[in-house]
């Protein structure tokens, strides 16, 4: 389970840096899109190979938690990922506007940083469904335990991500003299 991990994390890059070079460099919109498009597919096939592995007898492991949580952090990052790149080729092939940089001080940076809490929790309740999800196919909680491991861990750095974004609001990083 972990190469096919490590293929779609790769055909992820792959497939983003190959439809953003068809669209600006090469000015080629129509293969842009069709490679674009392609880029969440990723995630239905880490889906789909993972639900084979574990409806085949396949043994739920820490792998099969790392694949729920790629697909929930994809989920939930993957649009601002593809946006991030897509700037940078802008700026620097299409003569787009300079990147945009997220606010570094006062209210703008707070609401920045709750937003991106925000896109965190997203990412955990998505990998807990889709670990649900894996747990439904499999029916034998004893068989799937192990792939819940990471979740205690993440768990506790989402409640830490939480206090330290949500003190931004409390307490406004302030601009440097």
């Amino acid at each position: 389970m972990l190469p096919a991990i490590i293929a779609c994390e790769i055909g992820f890059w792959v497939l983003l840096l190959a439809g953003l070079t068809a669209r600006y460099p090469l000015r080629a919109k129509t293969l842009s899109a069709v490679l674009l498009v392609c880029v969440p597919l990723v995630d239905v096939v880490l889906l789909a190979l993972s639900v084979i592995d574990l409806r085949g007898g396949g043994q739920a492991s820490t792998a099969h938690g790392l694949a729920a949580i790629y697909i929930g952090v994809s989920v939930a990052f993957g649009g601002q990922m593809v946006r991030w790149a897509d700037q940078r080729f802008a700026h620097r092939f299409a003569g787009g506007p300079a990147p945009v940089r997220p606010p570094r001080h006062g209210r703008e940076h707070a609401a920045h940083e709750r937003r991106q809490w925000l896109r965190h929790l997203l990412a955990y309740v998505v990998a807990v469904a889709v670990m649900g999800l894996f747990t439904v196919l499999v029916g034998d909680y004893e068989r799937v335990a192990p792939m819940w491991g990471p979740m205690g861990v993440w768990g506790i750095v989402v409640v830490i991500d939480f206090l330290i974004s949500f003190s931004y609001t409390v307490a406004p990083r302030r601009a440097r003299s």
